[in-house]
């Protein structure tokens, strides 16, 4: 049973790290998860962008993104290979800011990083519309930042999946209820027998082992799907950060005309349900960065939960043996699944024959 390894959860960490696993030549790899490719993983902005969500007090996070960010590129050639195009853009983000206060806050976050050797252009509103002519007047200024990129999560975890599928993962339809060294209980009284264990099931991480129960918490957040309908100014071309007087909101759009906008960020337990407040909030702020937006078809609403952790840093590492965790990546888990995987790969040990 040496090269036994079950996977809990079948978003885009438990995906990448069960491709990565097998490709490099595990016997037997079997991700555990009632509906794969879906949850939070399913509703994200795939943003990849360290740099932009940099900032004072997250030092810790910025080497670990940029590390993973350097690796997305042969990631995704690895991947398109197997799974086909994981729909990499790599047209570089704008942040913009409406107010003074936002604007102010901007140009700390430009200091910031410069202190850090990090390249960012600030510009002017003007500059930012020649960039992306459907940024509003009322939006004051901004930063460029190239090497901050974008992926669209839907084809990532389709691809992922048909990589994983071609590798000979095996999915199992099920629900995890705890991890023990050697076994997954399943919530129908089975039980799964493995070498070692991988637990990658976001926000309900923490329901699955002690050790992660006090640091894993579900933060959940909220996105619409736009559309642009004829007559409608095109959506950007880059993803398009902005303050709204302090509020975050992000647009990111996808090769097939959609914008993805998002996102609200709240402490709610386990509620998947999508307010009226929360998508109120989003068109309202987004509609102050890209009025064009009022001609836009909203065609999706949705909700999911991140993995939040104490800092905001992943937990990635042995609970004991035969058990490891691979969670709490909170808003980072797409820029940082090829170096989580990768990480996984190294602590559960290479192997030979690798495909």
């Amino acid at each position: 049973m040496s090269d036994e390894i079950t996977i809990i959860g079948g978003g885009v960490i438990g995906l990448s790290v069960a491709w990565r696993l097998a490709s490099a030549g595990f016997g037997s790899v079997r991700v555990v998860d009632p509906a794969p490719a879906t949850g939070a993983s399913w509703v994200a902005g795939g943003m990849l962008a360290p740099v932009a969500e940099s900032g004072p007090g997250e030092e810790g996070l910025l080497p670990l993104g940029l590390s993973s960010l350097a690796a997305w590129p042969s990631f995704a050639a690895e991947l398109r290979k197997l799974g086909g195009d994981p729909g990499l853009c790599t047209e570089g983000t704008v942040v913009a800011a409406l107010d003074g206060a936002d604007a102010a806050e901007l140009d700390t976050l430009a200091t910031h990083l410069a202190h850090l050797g990090r390249e960012v252009q600030q510009l002017s509103g003007r500059e930012l519309r020649a960039l992306e002519p459907s940024i509003g007047p009322s939006v004051r200024s901004g930063l460029m930042i190239p090497g901050d990129l974008a992926v669209d999560n839907r084809e990532l975890l389709r691809s992922l999946q048909k990589a994983a599928h071609q590798c000979g993962v095996e999915f199992l339809a099920a629900s995890a209820r705890t991890v023990r060294p050697g076994a997954v209980e399943l919530t129908d009284g089975s039980t799964v027998e493995c070498s070692a264990a991988v637990i990658a099931a976001g926000a309900w991480s923490g329901r699955l082992h002690p050790a992660l129960a006090p640091l894993i918490r579900p933060v959940k957040g909220e996105i619409l799907r736009l559309r642009a309908r004829q007559g409608a100014l095109p959506p950007p071309t880059r993803t398009v950060r902005a303050l709204v007087e302090s509020r975050p909101v992000y647009l990111v759009p996808r090769t097939n005309g959609e914008l993805v906008l998002g996102a609200t960020q709240y402490e709610a337990g386990f509620d998947t349900e999508v307010t009226v407040r929360g998508v109120r909030d989003l068109l309202a702020d987004a509609e102050r960065v890209l009025p064009g937006l009022s001609e836009y078809a909203l065609v999706e609403c949705a909700a999911g939960l991140r993995s939040g952790s104490h800092d905001n840093l992943p937990v990635i590492r042995w609970l004991e043996s035969g058990v490891l965790a691979a969670t709490g990546h909170h808003r980072n888990g797409f820029l940082l699944a090829p170096i989580t995987a990768d990480t996984v790969l190294g602590l559960l040990g290479s192997r030979k024959g690798a495909t």
